[in-house]
């Protein structure tokens, strides 16, 4: 430990470290300590970085002789708190002052120069903390270490001996202290510690990680100080408006430039590929105006004849037909249904959603002199400077991207980039003008990548004593993998779209014990492009099935509680989340005249959820007074963010039981909010969240408890009307929430 590094390693031009060793550099910034992991990419400091400015030090930690902690960040922040709870591994493993802690997002340009140091940037999937949490905090820990043996040197003391709290570390028997920048300096020039001889902390014993402290980005939020991508504003910026045919599929046939000629402010018209045209213009407004007047001719080609109805018929079809493939399939589901003492069956459906997001697609690109850079909002910024090399042309090496706070992501800003794409495009025309793209909300209403739309068919056997001995399930759909990934469909097979549904445990599980038990996929694609939207499949397929049982314990006579307990007795975790949200809502207490409740539980992204839900219906009129949910995520780093994601992800669910976007002639109907309606807080109710960790697993947060948010409200309706919905939305019943 005491080993010192060579003047030559120093500065950054040590070439043969391990590949799975930390690397260290003194800071450019005053003599203090940057410190990162450099796990799996290879090894190289910061200093040999001509592209990093001078206080950007190598990788994870930046010890400051101030005693100021930056921390560097790798994900995306788009309000799920990622950053702060990043930090907080970060801060408890290195045992410096949360109050003079600040976090740093990196560039994905750093990023390919350091060969990856910080690994993955994409943020998505409920992956961010659960994703990296393992490399951060041993980046802190080694941080840790290596201060303390800093401070041991300087006193000819054992390191054992030593002790810190705060940055502030202290020798008991001699008295002294000294602080985290003091040795900072020394403590750079120190052999870094085997990774592998790390021992982190035990959850249970956190002090800082594990705590509901406030976020680190909330006060520029709140403020006004908070700069999205779509604020931004460069000298000499142009502005573009961009609108793409609208059916699906369908390309430009001409447009008439000369009638736009002349506008004030108009630079000029750029055709986007195959698909679009934009108008380039000196303020957003007045390219929209011109863009507004240009005359463009489609060619909307085959799809222009599709609709809901026809999509409808197609995914019927699915239902029954010969060519789905089994991906569970437990003794004999079928001859076990035919021969039960009692038969139920539903078909369930969801339509295609929108993202929605607040802050619509945008980007600003420069391209100019062999370099290309994007600001732009994104969950994956790499997948971001990639898009801009591929259109622009320019290498990977002479790019960057730089990524600014999300004004909702959902999935829908993650690996697709064609908003990217389309802003390299038009910004090439420019060369060294920097040009922002921002799509307008009609825009980006008409060219999602929508949740899929999907049916599922569902037959149950209950024998006499009333247990559910025999299910058959079969979801009829669109696939994600076909539109986006298509190299992760297998002989023809996508299970991702039925996740949540899978009989393997570790991340979207099944949790009932069934006998007899038949889950089955058909494959039903369409013209409109579909992506992951939050909750990847399994809001969807948490209605399906759960909804489903709920009228299985129905038709056999039992509580729906301890209906599916009786299924749950060999998956402890889904029994656990289900007992905890059933015990905070009172389950089985009376309720207030017209009230009654509706239950649910589901897991997706490694994590375990559990809701009731109490509802009232009058007349069409559907109001929801509280939910109680409960997650078990194995460790809580946050508990308010924790809480805060619960309470989003309940007006997610509340978007799935209102919104719906249609197509009529091959387009979108719903192209603004006026048609589309999405949760107000007004509607919303009193929400109360059980956080019960085992301490055993790394789960999501955010995205699991929206699978269940939709079908427990779903099932306290089925209670107050004794009626199933089976088709959302719910206006599709008669029914609105209030």
């Amino acid at each position: 430990m005491k080993k010192i590094i060579s003047e030559k390693a120093q500065h950054g031009k040590v070439t043969n470290l391990s590949r799975r060793r930390f690397v260290v550099a003194s800071a450019a910034a005053g003599g203090g300590l940057a410190l990162g992991l450099n796990l799996p990419f290879g090894s190289r400091t910061a200093a040999a970085q001509g592209s990093l400015a001078s206080a950007e030090v190598n990788a994870w930690v930046v010890v400051k002789p101030d005693d100021s902690c930056v921390i560097r960040i790798a994900r995306a922040e788009m309000g799920q708190g990622t950053h702060t709870g990043l930090a907080q591994l970060v801060c408890e493993e290195l045992g410096c002052d949360w109050n003079k802690v600040s976090i740093e997002p990196i560039t994905p340009g750093q990023n390919l120069a350091r060969k990856r140091v910080w690994r993955d940037m994409s943020t998505g999937g409920s992956r961010g903390i659960r994703g990296s949490q393992d490399y951060v905090r041993r980046g802190g820990a080694a941080a840790r270490m290596m201060l303390l043996q800093a401070a041991a040197d300087r006193w000819n003391v054992p390191v054992a001996e030593l002790a810190v709290a705060n940055g502030v570390i202290t020798h008991a028997a001699s008295g002294n202290s000294t602080s985290y920048g003091k040795v900072a300096e020394a403590a750079a020039k120190l052999t870094p510690p085997d990774p592998k001889s790390i021992k982190l902390k035990d959850p249970r014993s956190w002090k800082i990680a594990g705590k509901p402290l406030k976020r680190l980005d909330t006060a520029d939020k709140v403020n006004g100080g908070k700069k999205y991508s779509i604020d931004l504003a460069l000298p000499g910026m142009l502005h573009a408006a961009i609108r793409a045919c609208p059916v699906f599929g369908g390309t430009v046939a001409s447009f008439d430039e000369s009638k736009i000629a002349g506008r004030r402010g108009v630079q000029g018209v750029v055709k986007v590929g195959e698909t679009a045209v934009a108008v380039v213009a000196d303020t957003w407004w007045r390219a929209k105006s011109a863009l507004d007047a240009l005359p463009i001719v489609w060619d909307e080609g085959p799809a222009a004849k599709e609709s809901s109805a026809t999509i409808a018929t197609r995914l019927t079809e699915g239902l029954t037909a010969g060519d789905a493939f089994a991906d569970t399939n437990v003794g004999d589901a079928i001859g076990a249904i035919a021969g039960a003492a009692k038969q139920v069956e539903a078909v369930y459906s969801t339509p295609f959603v929108s993202h929605s997001c607040m802050e619509p697609m945008n980007c600003t690109v420069r391209i100019s002199d062999g370099k290309a850079e994007v600001w732009m909002p994104s969950q994956n910024a790499e997948a971001s400077m990639a898009a801009l090399s591929a259109v622009s042309g320019v290498p990977l090496a002479q790019c960057e991207a730089y990524n600014h706070g999300l004004g909702g992501g959902f999935g829908r800003r993650g690996g697709t980039q064609d908003f990217v794409r389309q802003g390299a495009a038009i910004a090439k025309q420019f060369p060294g003008v920097p040009v922002k793209l921002t799509w307008s909300r009609e825009e980006d209403q008409a060219h999602d990548f929508y949740r899929p739309i999907g049916q599922c068919k569902l037959s149950a056997g209950i024998d006499s004593d009333g247990s559910l001995v025999a299910l058959h399930l079969r979801v009829s759909g669109q696939s994600i993998n076909a539109h986006l990934a298509p190299h992760n469909i297998k002989e023809g097979k996508d299970r991702r779209q039925l996740q949540g549904l899978w009989p393997q445990p570790h991340d979207a599980q099944f949790g009932y014990t069934v006998p007899n038990l038949l889950i089955e996929y058909a494959m039903r694609n369409t013209h409109v492009p579909v992506g992951p939207w939050r909750g990847v499949n399994t809001n969807q397929n948490a209605i399906y099935l759960e909804c489903f049982i709920e009228e299985c314990a129905r038709a056999a006579g039992k509580d729906s509680l301890e209906f599916r307990r009786a299924m749950l007795q060999r998956h402890p975790k889904h029994l656990g989340v289900l007992n905890a949200a059933a015990e905070k809502a009172g389950w089985g207490t009376p309720l207030p005249a017209g009230v009654h409740r509706g239950i649910a539980q589901f897991m997706g992204y490694a994590s375990y959820t559990a809701a009731v839900a109490e509802v009232s219906v009058n007349g069409s009129e559907v109001k929801v007074h509280r939910m109680v949910l409960a997650t078990n995520c194995g460790h809580a780093v946050n508990p308010a963010t924790i809480a805060a994601q619960i309470e989003g992800s309940v007006a997610y669910g509340f978007d799935s039981l209102q919104s719906e976007i249609t197509i009529q002639n091959g387009r979108v109907a719903e192209l603004n909010f006026h048609t589309y309606p999405v949760a107000r807080l007004a509607q919303l109710p009193k929400i109360e969240s059980v956080i019960v960790p085992t301490y055993d697993f790394w789960g999501g947060v955010g995205e699991p408890t929206i699978c269940v948010s939709a079908p427990a409200i779903l099932n306290g309706i089925l209670a107050a009307t004794g009626k199933p919905v089976r088709t959302l939305p719910l206006k599709h019943s008669g029914l609105v929430l209030v």
